[in-house]
């Protein structure tokens, strides 16, 4: 019984996100040239876009990683990735988006970002970086 309880009310999370989803998709906001509508590197930024534009506000002249994340999966796991690279002196911002699965991470321009290093420390906390993106804001 607590199994399809748990079923149901993880059905209804999928749900209500994917109805909240539509309802955003149905705005008269125009998203049309924001930089979450971006290819990089022959791939569209999937973010979300209210997340990410609210995000770079102040980045001008920097550059912003986006790592797909794989196995984020509670509040905890979030918290962890977001204390481990809050100890980085050279990231200037972070957000973690837990229902979208991304990590935004934000670097001054001349900054190298190795994305063996971002996966060892998202590793570390139990989930997989699948794939990053970087944007010249």
């Amino acid at each position: 019984m607590k199994y399809l309880y748990l079923v149901f009310v993880m059905m209804a999370a999928v749900y209500t996100s994917a109805h909240n989803h539509t309802m955003h998709d149905m705005e008269s906001h125009n998203h049309e040239g924001h930089l979450h509508d971006t290819m990089v590197d022959g791939k569209l930024l999937e973010v979300n876009p209210k997340r990410f534009d609210n995000f770079i506000v102040d980045l001008e002249g920097k550059q912003v990683a986006v790592v797909s994340v794989s196995g984020m999966v509670c509040d905890f796991c979030a918290r962890g990735i977001e204390k481990t690279f809050s100890k980085n002196q050279s990231i200037l911002k972070l957000d973690v988006d837990l229902s979208g699965g991304k990590v935004l991470l934000a670097f001054d321009r001349d900054a190298i970002i190795d994305f063996e290093d971002i996966k060892k420390k998202i590793l570390s906390n139990g989930q997989n970086a699948t794939d990053l993106q970087i944007i010249k804001i």
